[in-house]
């Protein structure tokens, strides 16, 4: 046999686990359905699996739902890198931009899970606990990346991403509380009117 005949094919991706199967399916049921009102034996039956399978992956139904949101925010972090990677933060309209894509109505059901397993988080409730770890410094780094790569300052631009996600988030918790889209885009109007990278505005 020739040594090209013995060479291992050449392989792809590694398959996804079991448990990033059921994540995946997970997301993907909570987008087009929700699923905080579901039991956990409910949402097994819609993911076509068994509640003590959820159980041996997750943990609890409480644990799945900070998992289904955790996978969300980090999607959510890599479409806005994408979506920032062309643009010119210091534009007029960069930002509102931006905000367009956050605020769609599509995300709402997300963000309302968001907002849900936070507050559990900041009860102290062990199953959102690591949410806490991400809900602020994972959003840091690929804000302050796209600011820096725009000229911003290091030390400058981290402060700046920390505001960036600070209103923004509140003006989204805002948005879900009252539904006052017009109201919203107003102020987002308003902020963006006076930002200017580094303060300068």
């Amino acid at each position: 046999m020739s040594t090209a005949a013995r060479s291992p094919a050449p392989t792809g991706p590694p398959e996804p686990s079991a448990r990033e199967r059921l994540l995946d399916a997970a997301v993907d049921h909570a987008a087009h359905h929700g699923v905080s009102d579901l039991s956990l034996r409910q949402l097994a039956a819609a993911l076509g699996t068994s509640h003590r399978m959820l159980i041996y992956h997750f943990g609890s139904k409480e644990a799945l739902l900070t998992e289904i949101v955790r996978t969300v925010e980090a999607r959510q972090r890599a479409q806005m890198t994408a979506l920032a990677e062309h643009t010119d933060m210091s534009t007029p309209g960069a930002l509102e931009r931006l905000w367009a894509h956050f605020a769609d109505e599509a995300l709402w059901p997300w963000e309302r899970l968001f907002f849900e397993v936070y507050a559990q988080a900041l009860q102290g409730r062990r199953h959102a606990q690591g949410l806490l770890d991400d809900a602020i410094d994972a959003w840091l780094d690929p804000v302050a990346g796209i600011l820096v790569a725009q000229g911003m300052p290091a030390a400058d631009a981290r402060v700046e991403a920390r505001l960036l996600v600070a209103v923004t988030r509140g003006l989204l918790l805002d948005l879900l509380a009252t539904g006052d889209r017009a109201g919203v885009d107003a102020a987002m109007r308003r902020f963006t009117a006076h930002w200017r990278p580094g303060g300068d505005g």
